[in-house]
């Protein structure tokens, strides 16, 4: 091969090669031109949280127990067993969905003292308190239930002497009420400061409400007032609710019977509903 073709192929071949090496070079240095030309992706604010809704507890008083059987109905139905019954009805009804907790003031038979009953519910911070009665009355013809609420001046006369009756409770098993340090009248200015007893009386209105929703019968004047032992703290709202008359035979036959328990739960847990509805729009 003559040697200026020679000389021409090694030219072409030394540019051929510098070629190689500048497309070589920018391929290697493409991705990381690439890799500077992209940018981190914005981090999203976090929406901040709701703050879980506070369970809240609530109270269930059973009345009387052990050596105090409350009402005898004419088939002989003790209360005490009877609204232990629907007290525990009750407490499925409330824990069920998660929204409540239950505390019951006594567990079983056993029988414990208006106050003690009282200074359960408050070391508990309970955020609501309903104790549940089934009375007994001379005139076996009157039937119904009725909601109670604390008042120095008893709404009528019957109301007095059932709060008399069911203060009397404590006497029968050996307690003596009129003992205690703090008087009802002392109860009931520390509640009216915190507004507990505007706060019983809405809760006792959905509780009629409830009831009359649903189907049970009440009484003719259905939210009364007296000074009941059971119902004087002084921070936590509260209700006597009595599910009827055993001494009445109708009512003493729907007390026993287990889907009537129920219908009853279901009444007062869409009451404890309500009331806590009213509680948050007021707020």
């Amino acid at each position: 091969m003559p040697a200026l073709r020679r000389r021409d192929v090694f030219v072409a071949l030394a540019a051929l090669g510098a070629g190689w090496g500048t497309v070589l070079s920018e391929a290697d240095a493409a991705p990381k031109k690439r890799a500077r030309q992209v940018t981190a992706p914005a981090v999203k604010s976090a929406k901040p949280s709701k703050p879980a809704a506070r369970t809240r507890l609530i109270a269930l008083d059973p009345g009387h127990g052990g050596r105090d059987p409350g009402a005898i109905g004419v088939r002989g139905t003790q209360e005490k067993r009877v609204v232990m019954a629907i007290a525990t009805q009750l407490q499925v009804q409330l824990q069920a969905g998660g929204a409540y907790r239950v505390m019951l003031t006594r567990s079983g038979d056993s029988y414990v003292p208006l106050r003690e009953r009282v200074a359960r519910a408050q070391a508990a911070k309970a955020d609501l308190f309903l104790s549940l009665h089934a009375d007994a009355h001379a005139d076996s013809e009157i039937r119904g239930a009725s909601i109670y609420t604390l008042s120095e001046d008893a709404s009528d006369r019957e109301a007095a002497m059932l709060a008399a009756r069911e203060n009397r409770a404590d006497a029968v098993v050996g307690v003596r009420f009129a003992s205690q340090p703090d008087s009802v009248a002392q109860m009931l200015f520390a509640m009216s400061q915190r507004g507990t007893v505007n706060d019983s009386r809405r809760l006792a209105d959905t509780i009629v409400q409830s009831f009359s929703r649903n189907g049970v019968r009440l009484l003719p004047r259905t939210h009364r007032q007296a000074g009941f032992a059971v119902l004087t703290s002084p921070d936590i709202p509260a209700a006597l609710v009595e599910l009827g008359y055993l001494s009445n035979p109708q009512d003493e036959r729907l007390l026993t019977i287990s889907q009537h328990q129920i219908s009853l739960a279901r009444a007062l847990r869409a009451s404890v509903d309500a009331h806590f509805r009213g509680a948050t729009r007021k707020a």
